[in-house]
């Protein structure tokens, strides 16, 4: 088995990874931005041995860039999978972040894998595949950012099985920084509480809260010698708004926090 990558589970999420892996049951992962989804996916990944391809969604994406396209090289025409295809053929794990970005025609490719089908139409080469039981397909997006833009189609949502993420307990929070950075746990304790503090403010004046990722980058700067206040603020609050007033207020925070 390959190395995995560190994470701490929040209650039971590997278990009901497993589960549905074995089962051959498609999930769909729902939680704030920088709440570990990624993370934890790339771990299972590792965990069960199996070769993983990440497709960041967006607007321009196309059901070519999932499924494949012709290409000409070399005076010849060859036919390229996507990563979506090569998933399938090779028995991996398809892991398509904030799916609800992407175009509504191209969600629609992945509904034959996200039955009991599981097959893959390839409309230009005539193709048909059967995903294996290895292959898995994956899914996540933000609820809360997506209420303002995007929604997914009820009709999509229920083909997968669900699992909700949030941030982590300040425990278990502090524990993470800890794993990934070598911090001093005082330190850790610390910057989970700012990041608490932080997201307590998030219905007034931040359109996203202070992820444990941006923790995980301040930590990291600060280890490595940069000042624990310069490098919060440009961990976190540079990053959490372009507003100049709600920056001045959130370094009040910091500043209480690590006492400048």
């Amino acid at each position: 088995m390959s190395s995995a990558p560190f994470y701490k589970p929040h209650g039971n999420e590997t278990e009901l990874f497993e589960h549905a892996y074995r089962n051959q049951l498609p999930l769909l992962i729902k939680g704030p931005t920088g709440c570990g989804k990624t993370r934890f996916v790339a771990h299972m990944a590792a965990k069960l041995n199996r070769p993983l391809y990440t497709v960041a969604c967006h607007d321009d994406l196309t059901a070519a860039d999932l499924v494949g396209r012709h290409l000409i090289g070399d005076g010849v025409t060859y036919w390229s999978d996507g990563p979506l295809s090569r998933a399938v053929r090779e028995g991996g794990i398809c892991y398509l972040d904030e799916v609800v970005e992407a175009r509504k025609d191209t969600t629609v490719v992945l509904h034959p894998l996200s039955d009991d089908r599981r097959i893959l139409p390839i409309e230009r080469t005539g193709e048909i595949l059967q995903a294996p039981p290895e292959f898995m397909l994956v899914v996540s997006y933000n609820p809360g950012y997506q209420n303002f833009l995007k929604g997914m189609k009820p009709s999509t949502r229920q083909r997968f099985v669900s699992l909700r993420f949030d941030f982590p307990s300040s425990a278990l929070e502090q524990e993470i920084l800890i794993g990934e950075t070598n911090i001093d746990p005082m330190l850790s304790k610390r910057l989970v509480n700012l990041a608490n503090a932080l997201r307590a403010l998030k219905e007034h004046d931040l359109e996203e809260a202070a992820s444990t990722r941006l923790l995980v980058y301040a930590a990291t700067l600060i280890k490595s010698g940069f000042d624990p206040v310069d490098a919060c603020r440009a961990a976190m609050v540079e990053t959490l708004t372009d507003d100049i007033e709600t920056a001045d207020a959130l370094m009040e925070i910091v500043h209480a926090s690590f006492g400048r």
